[in-house]
């Protein structure tokens, strides 16, 4: 998978993308993140990429000539996302959806945002990471990259893994435990510890229900509601802790 990254701070962008679990899938030909400054493709001594904007205000807005120039340079693969606060907000869907798909390119914003005519003509959309302002697209692209560059196959040790997380169901992931099997007086529970894959499967899902139903009901009223196996499940292996 391609994915390329605009901005006017690309040490930032392709040092995070070059550690950890994108790193290591970058080593093995597994993701391809390139990422452009838009400085290079300035025409004045003083590499300027923004400017006032027209009409008055505060701030300073980025100019469309380096953008355009950038994206029609490096040809990336769409669709071409802003990041900005208009567009669908990125979830495990979504990002399920991106890491399908053979590439996609980002844009990152910065002071008071883009010309408008860059949204408009040379973009495709615009991507969300959430209500919130930040200072410029770059957090949010390292975002976008670690949710969607971990779904791509054979990113993770675990292929596994990636169906048991949180969100995956529509659920919240079920508590995890490892060595030593006591500590400070507080224990693993027995069923992890019984061999029993088939026991360990039921009350993982059943704490996955509650813990869902107790931090976040409006993910269980997404969903419907819980089926009446999925309540009967709770009733008999988590009912110990009250769910409001």
């Amino acid at each position: 998978m391609r994915i390329d990254v605009f901005t006017i701070f690309p040490d930032m962008v392709a040092g995070f993308a070059g550690q950890s679990l994108l790193g290591r899938a970058a080593a093995k030909g597994l993701l391809d993140v390139r990422v452009h400054d838009l400085r290079e493709h300035t025409t004045d001594v003083h590499r300027t990429v923004d400017d006032t904007p027209f009409g008055g205000g505060a701030g300073m807005v980025l100019m469309p000539e380096p953008i355009f120039t950038a994206v029609e340079a490096a040809e990336p693969p769409r669709p071409l996302f802003l990041l900005g606060p208009g567009g669908r907000t990125l979830d495990q869907a979504m990002a399920r959806e991106l890491a399908g798909t053979e590439g996609f390119s980002l844009l990152c914003g910065r002071y008071e945002g883009v010309d408008d005519r860059v949204r408009t003509e040379l973009c495709d959309g615009e991507l969300s990471v959430g209500d919130y302002v930040l200072n410029g697209g770059e957090v949010a692209a390292m975002v976008v990259l670690e949710a969607v560059g971990r779904l791509v196959p054979g990113v993770m040790g675990n292929a596994a893994s990636a169906g048991e997380e949180s969100f995956s169901d529509g659920l919240l992931e079920y508590p995890q435990y490892t060595k030593p099997a006591e500590f400070r007086g507080l224990p693993v529970p027995d069923v992890l510890r019984s061999g029993d894959h088939g026991r360990v499967a039921r009350w993982r899902r059943a704490q996955a229900l509650r813990r869902t139903l107790r931090d976040r009901p409006d993910l269980i009223e997404a969903r419907g509601g819980l089926t009446p196996e999925e309540q009967a499940l709770v009733d008999e292996l988590a009912p110990d802790e009250p769910i409001p």
